[in-house]
């Protein structure tokens, strides 16, 4: 047995099914012995789109995403995958290649020091040198990177390490790895819940700020029952989004600079914050100072690094959300806050008529929040388990506006590092993961071209993947800004040349359609979603649509822009 099979042996033993990957000259040998592994490999046309796709399984399965690429531009082509995934807490295991250790620091042919390029973007990383090792660093790899705050792990192998026979009897290993230094916190601290709990029931108006902790921790009956105990309205981040029922009485949405009016007034004029699995993102907050002003901060992060990073904390409680909030529900008495609840509901409602204005004055048109709310509503009718993911841009900002129906670990977004290209490939992830999963996958014109290449992937596998391209000509939320902040001068962001995307899509052998004309729309809308086959639907929207309410970068969650001109 070789460097090569005893991996994939500890792959397996590791229960890994799927890996996303690319070969190149310093994996060869590790893809010749992947081929007699019970493991299914998926080939992508780019290492940029394994990595993602990678990222998109994880976060649907709850297990880590594991990758494979060469060394070389196969490895740097990584990069933005493992910062997507490093700000998002994503468990990722990414094995490239490397040249043969004599070559390493020659700047041999293909060769680069990615775990030096890496390193503050992973949450640990590897460079295996010795076929002894193996074992070990496969199991160390899997314990670090879904253990604690998740992340991604890389492990950097030179090819001859993968060539080399290894020691008789050498066997994956097994059980928890004793880590020097590593022992994530768990258990919250007794005397920090104690006084939260009291904090809480001395509030007069509380809010729970729900971060992507909250579905880490799968914590999101535990924040209902919290919030029902307690009669305290629920606010999300974008990485929040779908962990507490949309539909629910408490239920205010996304907060932030696209957040909507009802939760922004809800967070400023509320006394106490209890914060959940999230890290205070300056999209969040807006201006920090009005954003603490006259109210007390409980932070529960299993980070400690995280806790007082932005804002300061009263009660900081470090571990896992969903332990630390069972604690918090058993102590914690019920209570009603009429009063409270009262003047929340009524800055929901003017959010919820500003939101109903606006679909009733776009009726007769394509717009985002027309074709957005359809799709979501359907989709409601039907009650089916769907995926739901975006890209980056306007997009993401309409679907987190007007897209309601997302259930709890559903719900895939590029939420820290924004990266376009993120959504087509994030998509066919998941659809592996969960294959069955209708997966919606809402992207703009910009960023599906940064990686519409997988078109051929999710061809070759037929994956259920309905690809929304909401196409603007532009990019749509720089022109925005441009439009809002800089003098309507459009340096660079009306994206003339775009191809046909349903010949595009057609050109890959799958189902496309365009959306041009209203009276189409609920027609067209309704077969796409009955087609059981992957397909491609282009909504020709203005360019000038822009994304409203909008906190300016900087200002308080109250100086909202609530429409355009």
């Amino acid at each position: 047995m070789n460097g090569a099979q005893l991996l994939m042996k500890c792959l397996e033993n590791e229960k890994v099914e799927t890996i996303f990957g690319y070969p190149g000259g310093a994996v060869l040998e590790l893809y010749d012995k992947l081929m007699d592994a019970n493991v299914e490999h998926v080939l992508t046309r780019h290492e940029q789109a394994a990595v993602h796709a990678a990222d998109g399984y994880s976060r649907v399965s709850d297990k880590p995403g594991v990758c494979f690429a060469t060394s070389g531009p196969g490895a740097t082509n990584l990069i933005s995958g493992l910062a997507t995934a490093y700000m998002d807490s994503i468990p990722l295991i990414v094995i490239t290649g490397q040249v043969a250790k004599g070559a390493l620091g020659s700047d041999a042919f293909q060769e680069a020091d990615i775990k030096g390029i890496t390193i503050p973007i992973v949450k640990h990383s590897y460079l295996l040198t010795d076929v002894k090792d193996i074992p070990q660093v496969i199991r160390e790899a899997f314990h670090i990177a879904t253990t604690g705050r998740p992340g991604p792990v890389l492990i950097d192998v030179p090819k001859d390490v993968l060539n080399e026979a290894c020691p008789e009897n050498t066997k994956p290993k097994t059980g928890k790895p004793d880590l020097l230094g590593y022992k994530p916190t768990y258990e919250g601290h007794p005397v920090q819940i104690k006084k939260a709990v009291k904090m809480i029931e001395k509030a007069q108006r509380p809010v729970i700020y729900a971060g992507g902790g909250v579905k880490l921790s799968s914590a999101g009956s535990e924040v209902l029952e919290l919030a029902e105990k307690q009669d305290i309205p629920v606010v999300n981040t974008l990485m929040g989004t779908g962990e507490f029922p949309w539909d629910h009485r408490l239920s205010l949405g996304m907060s932030g600079m696209h957040g909507h009016v009802g939760a922004n007034k809800t967070m400023l004029n509320s006394d106490l914050i209890i914060a959940i699995g999230v890290r205070f993102s300056d999209r969040g907050t807006g201006n920090k100072e009005t954003f603490i002003k006259d109210k007390k901060v409980i932070h529960i992060d299993i980070d400690p690094a995280e806790i007082g990073k932005i804002i300061p904390v009263d009660v900081p409680i470090v571990g896992d959300s969903k332990g630390i909030l069972e604690k918090i529900n058993k102590k914690i008495n019920s209570t009603t806050r009429e009063k409270w609840l009262e003047q929340v509901e009524k800055w929901y409602d003017e959010d919820k008529k500003l939101y109903q204005e606006r679909v009733t004055n776009q009726a007769n048109r394509i717009s985002a929040g027309t074709v957005l709310s359809k799709i979501s509503n359907t989709l409601k009718n039907r009650n089916e388990d769907i995926i739901v993911s975006t890209d980056v841009g306007q997009h993401q900002m309409w679907v987190s506006l007007y897209y309601e129906y997302i259930t709890p670990g559903k719900f895939l977004s590029s939420g820290g590092l924004g990266t376009m290209g993120f959504g087509l490939p994030a998509s066919m992830g998941a659809s592996f993961a969960k294959n069955d999963h209708m997966v919606i996958s809402f992207v703009g014109d910009g960023g599906f071209q940064m990686n519409s290449q997988e078109l051929a992937t999710i061809s070759r596998y037929n994956l259920p993947v309905k690809i929304i391209v909401m196409n603007n000509n532009c990019l749509g939320m720089v022109r925005q800004w441009q439009e809002m902040f800089f003098n309507e001068k459009y340096s660079s962001t009306i994206l003339e040349g775009n191809p046909d995307f349903v010949k595009l899509a057609e050109a890959y052998g799958l189902n496309a359609v365009r959306l041009d004309d209203a009276k189409t729309m609920d027609q067209t809308i309704e077969n796409v979603l009955e087609d059981k086959n992957p397909c491609l639907l282009e909504v020709r929207l203005c360019t000038i649509e822009n994304v409203f309410p909008f906190v300016p970068p900087g200002k308080p969650l109250n100086d909202i822009i609530k429409e355009g001109k």
